[in-house]
Order: C-alpha cells, then sequence, then structure tokens
C-alpha cells in the first residue's frame, strides 16, 4: 500500500475515532489522550522538527549554489516572493468576499460578555526585516529562527558558487549531509500514519460536537474559502502559468497535504513537503530547496483566508458595519502581517489581532472562534504548503521555459 494511502486512511480512522469516543465515552477521553494518542502525535512531530533546521540550511545553501548565477538567484527571488504577496492578497479577498456572502456572525446568537482574548505583542514588521541577517548564526540554529537561518544559507551557498573548486569539498560534504537528511525524511515517514492517526484523534476527539455544532457556519465558510483559494489560485497558477494539469499537481502533492493537516506546522511538515515535490512534481532540487523553505516561513494563505472571514464573522456578531477603507486596511494589514510576524509562536492569532486592531474591532471577538480554531488550523496549514509547492512548480517552469529559449 502507498504511504499516501495510508495517511489517508490514518486521517479518516483518526477523525472518526476522535468523534467516536467525544460521543460515546467523553469522561476516558482525557486519560486515552494523555496515554496514547498524544504520545503517538508527539513523538512523529518531534522525529520531524529533529530534521527541520539542518534541512533548510544544506537543501538552501544547495539550492543556492546549484543555481550559481547570482542574477538568477535575484530574478527566483523576485518571481517567489511577487507569487507570495499575490496569492495572499487573493486569499484574504475570497476570504472577506465569502464572509460577507454568507454572514456567518448573523446566524445564531452569540455570547460576547464573557468574551476575553489577550493577544501577544508581534515585533514592528520593520525588526523583522532588519532582524533578517543573524549576529549569531549558531543562536539563530539553536532558537529555529527560519528567516535568519534562510539568509545564512543564502550568503553560505553564494560563496560556494564564487570560491569554485577552492571550495569543491565543502560543497561536496553539503550534498552528502543532504542526501543524509533526505534518507532520514523517509524513514521518519514510515511512521507518518501512526503519528497522524494520534494528532487527528487528540485534535477532533478534544474539541467536541457542541464546540462545532455553535460555529458550524463560520466553519463552513473559512473551509469553503481554502477549498475555492486552492482549484481557483493554485490550480490556476499551475494550469496557466506552468502548463500543467491541476489534477496531477494535487494528487501528487497530496502526500505532504495529508502530513501538514495532522502536524497543523508549515515548518514542521517542510522535510516531507520538499521531499514530496522534488519527487512526484520533479521541481528541480535547487529552486524547490530556495522556495519551500521561504515559502514556508512567510506565505501564509489560509491563514489569510482565516483573518479574512474571521474580522468580518466579529464585525457582525458586534455589529459594526466596515467601511470600505476598512476593508483596504484589513487586506493591506494581513498581505504586511504574514511577513512580519514570521516564526512568532501561535501566529494565526497574533496576525488576527493586529487585523483587528487596524480596523478598531474587539480583539476580544478571538475569544469566540479559540475553540474550534484548532481544527481550521489543520486544514489552513495544508493550504499554505500547498501554495509554497504551488510557487516551486510555477517557478520552476518558468525558468525551464527560460533555459529553452536560451538554447
Amino acid at each position: 500500500m502507498k504511504l499516501s494511502t495510508k495517511i489517508i486512511i490514518a486521517l479518516i480512522a483518526g477523525g472518526i475515532t476522535g468523534l467516536l469516543i467525544n460521543l460515546i465515552a467523553p469522561g476516558i477521553f482525557p486519560q486515552l489522550d494523555q496515554f496514547v494518542f498524544t504520545p503517538l502525535g508527539k513523538i512523529f512531530l518531534n522525529l520531524i522538527n529533529m530534521l527541520v533546521v539542518p534541512i533548510v540550511f544544506f537543501s538552501i545553501t544547495l539550492g543556492t549554489a546549484g543555481l550559481g548565477d547570482p542574477k538568477k538567484l535575484g530574478r527566483i527571488g523576485l518571481k517567489t516572493i511577487s507569487y507570495f504577496l499575490m496569492t495572499t492578497t487573493l486569499a484574504i479577498i475570497i476570504g472577506i468576499s465569502l464572509g460577507f456572502i454568507l454572514q456567518p456572525g448573523n446566524v445564531g446568537t452569540f455570547d460576547t460578555s464573557n468574551a476575553d482574548f489577550k493577544s501577544e505583542e508581534a515585533p514592528p514588521v520593520s525588526d523583522t526585516l532588519l532582524n533578517i541577517i543573524p549576529t549569531n548564526p549558531f543562536a539563530a540554529f539553536a532558537e529555529g529562527n527560519m528567516l535568519q537561518i534562510i539568509t545564512f544559507s543564502v550568503f553560505v551557498g553564494f560563496a560556494l558558487t564564487m570560491l569554485g573548486e577552492k571550495t569543491k569539498g565543502i560543497l561536496n560534504l553539503v550534498e552528502q549531509g543532504n542526501d543524509l537528511l533526505m534518507y532520514l525524511v523517509n524513514l521518519v515517514m514510515k511512521f507518518a500514519p501512526y503519528g497522524t492517526f494520534g494528532l487527528i484523534v487528540s485534535a477532533v476527539g478534544s474539541q467536541g460536537l457542541d464546540a462545532i455544532k455553535a460555529m458550524g457556519l463560520y466553519m463552513f465558510v473559512v473551509l469553503l474559502a481554502l477549498l475555492v483559494h486552492s482549484i481557483f489560485v493554485y490550480g490556476s497558477s499551475v494550469a496557466l502559468i506552468a502548463k500543467k494539469s491541476p489534477v496531477w499537481f494535487f494528487k501528487g502533492f497530496g502526500p505532504a497535504m495529508g502530513v501538514a493537516f495532522s502536524t497543523s506546522s508549515s515548518n514542521a511538515t517542510l522535510p516531507i513537503s520538499m521531499s514530496t515535490a522534488q519527487k512526484n512534481l520533479k521541481v528541480p532540487e535547487s529552486i524547490s530547496s530556495f522556495v519551500q523553505p521561504l515559502g514556508a516561513t512567510i506565505n501564509m494563505d489560509g491563514t489569510a483566508i482565516m483573518q479574512g472571514v474571521a474580522t468580518i464573522f466579529i464585525a457582525q456578531v458586534f455589529n459594526v458595519d466596515l467601511t470600505f477603507t476598512q476593508l483596504i486596511t484589513v487586506v493591506l494589514t494581513a498581505v504586511l502581517a504574514s511577513i512580519g510576524t514570521a516564526g512568532v509562536p501561535g501566529v494565526g492569532l497574533i496576525m488576527l489581532a493586529m487585523v483587528l486592531q487596524s480596523v478598531n474591532l474587539p480583539v476580544e471577538g478571538i475569544a469566540l472562534i479559540i475553540g474550534i480554531d484548532r481544527l481550521l488550523d489543520m486544514t489552513r496549514t495544508a493550504v499554505n504548503i500547498t501554495g509554497d509547492a504551488a510557487c516551486a512548480v510555477v517557478v520552476a517552469e518558468t525558468e525551464a521555459k527560460r533555459e529553452a529559449r536560451k538554447a
């Protein structure tokens, strides 16, 4: 049986198991979760997280060195960031539009009297951009600061290209390190179905049907927006720009989407998403190694969709009419926040707090959606990494066409 099939079976079985335990014996779920399901998921997450930092360093260093020409690196970087900014903008517009059309905040009654939420402070966008260059690369590695690790890796890869034969031994070592880590990724993936099962049971079982019923329409709007964005934005870019079949793309990238759904972490899924893009989608290692780690850090289309829907939902619950200028502010704030809050824990809710504050909506409204956010976080993480892969395919194909024309 293929690994992707095993992961899909684990996802379905985990969801059904979580629901059944919640319905039949909710009293025993905390014990089962503590001693069985959470440990299964935790072991899998730790195994993946163990590989993230070294694989980002080796792959981006190798990718940058493989590109060779600094002009090519600049061109690919510009294409990548342009794609991310464009799709994030479209994502939040889709979220806002469906929020207005389906009006999830005007259906049912919501108790706002006890709503309370204290958001963490996100660093200013300027600070994040200034701190991209690490003062101590080893500290960046220890802290898992992805933007700084990516920057340092690009510099090392550039230096290896410029020095050529002098550093051939180091380049060989980086190549061997990359091969070693890819082997470990394939080894860890054998545990993926069991880890996925544990994570899904834990997530679904802990939510409860009451929370899902109360927020049913809000969940539906977010899921619909994620589906629309995936099919029409990613599917269209793959079909129209890369000239590839969207069905081929989604089928090939399916295993990584399944893992992202269970882990709720773009960074944790990075080793698997890169391996899947290179093997199944035939994205060159040099492009995948640059585009996908950068995307896992700053590209958050799924999160942007949640912010769009949540902003409109909270405005409707609190009976606030947003003006067109405020809606433009929401779009701009969300797009900037997707870059400015990279690497901050609980990034989705921090970004949402920033967006709400930008249009004077009560941040306490986040308390209404936080109960079912774990389930939605799983889905939007799958969309986030799919956007990174779509960008990698688009960049790879446009670069291949460019090379073909030159030849």
